[in-house]
């Protein structure tokens, strides 16, 4: 849970997905967040967090459903949502809070 303070710290926007291996839409999200860091390369930090082996962490952030993704800036949660999120709707986010 340090690291993951320390990450979401950050001053540039950090992406989290909150995520379970036995989730189908979970599955559908990694090659869009794959795709979403090829398009801002640095200017994007996007860490997965598995629920079933970090509960602490989704109980912290009110997690009920997976994928659920929360963008953070400099610690504070900007955005939330549950389900899939397209990847065009992703990048337009980042720009946002940059």
């Amino acid at each position: 849970m340090n690291n993951f303070n320390h990450i979401i710290n950050s001053d540039k926007p950090v992406l989290v997905d909150f995520f379970a291996e036995w989730c189908g839409p979970c599955k559908t999200m990694a090659p869009i967040l794959k795709d979403v860091k090829t398009q801002l390369q640095d200017k994007a930090t996007i860490i997965k967090v598995d629920v079933d082996k970090n509960p602490e962490a989704a109980q912290a952030y009110q997690i009920r459903s997976v994928p659920t993704l929360i963008l953070f800036k400099n610690g504070q949660p900007v955005w939330k949502q549950s389900g899939v999120v397209p990847s065009q709707e992703l990048v337009k986010l980042f720009q946002q809070f940059q």
